[in-house]
């Protein structure tokens, strides 16, 4: 197990992690794997040790709609209600940046909500970070205008980077957005215009 875990996770219990240590499995992925795809069963909840992971939900002719990234010290709240159902997954997870995951069985999650208080916390905290993330995602969807779903959409993933170098093409944004990739240039060139970033061939440079 990563040295490291317990600051990744120091909300965990010493007898949570002596569990962990015990049961689960370490896994490592690369940027532009799929690791979680629409449809397919869930056999493991997913703990995230380093990388990053981006969320997707998929319509039915195959396109991509963003929902929220998966970081350090995080766990995929959806695929954790698909798992204690025994669902079919509902989104597709892909590696944006190498990731180092813990993947715990399936039937360790509900045995663990009732054994240990500091997993029941972290599920319920996920199940309610999540919650917010995906109404804030419903708000920009119905409620803002292109241009303001652009800046949100920005600033998302200014946030979930910690930069201001955003590694993004204008194609990559127009799919997540549901857009095309005119009007993202056309909006992208405004901000420019107005100061607010600069643009430079597949990154996007915020300046505010």
């Amino acid at each position: 197990m990563n040295q490291n875990f317990k600051k990744i996770f120091p909300s965990f219990s010493n007898v949570l992690v002596e569990d962990i240590n015990a049961n689960a499995i370490n896994q490592s992925f690369v940027t532009g794997d799929v690791i979680m795809r629409t449809g397919q069963y869930i056999k493991n909840t997913v703990l995230v040790l380093s990388g990053s992971i981006k969320i997707y939900r998929e319509d039915d002719d195959g396109g991509e709609f963003f929902m929220y990234y998966l970081q350090p010290g995080q766990a995929c709240a959806i695929s954790m209600i698909c798992a204690t159902k025994n669902e079919k997954s509902q989104i597709m997870a892909k590696v944006v940046e190498d990731v180092e995951l813990v993947m715990i069985p399936l039937p360790l999650m509900d045995k663990w909500m009732m054994q240990h208080r500091s997993w029941y916390e972290f599920v319920i905290d996920t199940y309610r970070n999540r919650f917010e993330e995906v109404l804030e995602v419903i708000n920009s969807i119905a409620f803002k205008a292109m241009d303001e779903r652009l800046e949100f959409y920005l600033k998302r993933h200014k946030d979930a980077c910690g930069c201001k170098d955003l590694k993004l093409s204008h194609q990559e944004i127009a799919t997540e957005l549901n857009t095309s990739r005119e009007v993202i240039s056309r909006l992208l060139k405004k901000l420019e215009q107005r100061g607010e970033l600069k643009l430079h061939r597949n990154h996007i440079e915020l300046l505010k």
